[in-house]
């Protein structure tokens, strides 16, 4: 059975960077699996994919030597479950605010006794190369678990969440994390203020020895984390990189005083 080498990354506190894909599109997923990114989420939370159209993708990048992950839609037991028997080689699960969410979203990952995770299918064997034995006798050292800090109450708990067994990473999302800090009347933080929470939460994983991340949109931007101890970190995603490519040809070939309405990702 073939390992997670994105697990084995952070165990060993190396860096592992990866990007979003946004689009559900294959051909986009297979280039993209190829280019020499540790992982790609496939980020069904905020984007219209269907669980066919997820299984394929995992195949596809998992075919391709790299790591699988997938951004559920919420921390369910139903969520895991599915995409994790469709394929992905770990989860990215959004909004963990509690010890109790973190709790239910690390038992639907992993098997008894472990876990509670369901057994069946067959997706999950195929891309590991494994018999489907060998995949639920091995499973557990390799699928990667990440739960999201994204509100000022995420971060207060973050200490207490990050020190659970089975969590393998954190992964701030720095605009949700914005939204969520915003004030009564809608008044968004500083940018000293968003970045004093993002900072706390890099103490918190260091404090207790979990490795933590962050979406960020440019690849200078992600050194950047980096050198300040970050070890799970995103680069923008396909729909971005397309789009900053198309803009940049835009700029040359009609000056932005001539573009209107232009829409950035």
């Amino acid at each position: 059975m073939r390992k997670n080498p994105v697990k084995e990354k952070l165990r060993r506190g190396e860096v592992s960077f990866g990007t979003w894909l946004s689009l559900g599109d294959l051909y986009a997923t297979r280039v993209l699996a190829r280019m020499g990114f540790d992982w790609l989420t496939l980020d069904i939370e905020h984007s219209a994919i269907d669980w066919s159209q997820a299984t394929t993708i995992f195949g596809a990048v998992a075919d391709a030597g790299c790591v699988p992950l997938a951004r559920v839609p919420e921390g369910s037991h139903h969520y895991i479950k599915r995409v994790l028997d469709a394929g992905a080689w770990g989860i990215v699960v959004p909004m963990v605010d509690t010890v109790e969410q973190a709790k239910t979203a690390i038992a639907a990952a992993y098997y008894p006794p472990v876990g509670n995770r369901s057994v069946g299918g067959g997706m999950h064997s195929m891309n590991f190369a494994a018999t489907a034995g060998d995949y639920y006798a091995q499973a557990n050292d390799n699928i990667l678990v990440v739960l999201q800090t994204e509100s000022p109450r995420g971060v207060a708990n973050a200490e207490a969440i990050y020190n659970l067994p089975g969590v393998d990473a954190i992964f701030i999302g720095p605009n949700d994390l914005r939204f969520q800090m915003r004030e009564p009347d809608g008044t968004f933080p500083t940018p000293e203020a968003h970045e004093a929470a993002i900072q706390q939460v890099i103490a918190a994983g260091k404090k207790v020895n979990c490795p933590t991340g962050i979406h960020s949109m440019d690849p200078h931007d992600a050194l950047r984390r980096a050198e300040q101890g970050m070890r799970f970190i995103a680069v923008g995603s396909e729909l971005r990189f397309m789009s900053q490519q198309a803009q940049a040809v835009l700029e040359v070939i009609r000056p932005q005083k001539e573009q209107k309405d232009v829409v950035r990702y």
